[in-house]
């Protein structure tokens, strides 16, 4: 499955503004926000959160990372193109497991 029909399959974010990327020690490592460009990455680690009790273990990385379908090779032939591909392959080779806080959007 590719990444468009992946999304179409994945909860909606449409709630959040942004997801906090925290590690062991509750420090930020990354902000994932809700907009254009970061929309798709919003959705894989949201849907991972919820899939795996909040958190991004090994093995939720890994999923994930099939879940980008054709993007992944494009992050694995340039390396920083894709950061929040490139965190999910270095998490997916880990021992780490990294929390997910969800920001929720502000009704207007």
């Amino acid at each position: 499955m590719n990444f468009a029909e992946r999304l179409k399959h994945l909860p909606s974010v449409a709630h959040l503004a942004a997801v906090r990327l925290l590690d062991a020690a509750g420090q930020t490592v990354a902000t994932i926000e809700n907009r254009p460009g970061q929309a798709g990455s919003l959705a894989v680690y949201h849907a991972l959160a919820e899939r795996y009790g909040g958190v991004i273990t090994p093995a939720a990385a890994a999923e994930g990372l099939e879940w980008y379908g054709e993007h992944l090779a494009d992050a694995l032939a340039h390396p920083g193109k894709h950061p929040n591909i490139d965190r999910l392959r270095a998490w997916a080779e880990g021992t780490a497991q990294y929390r997910v806080e969800a920001v929720l959007s502000r009704p207007r």
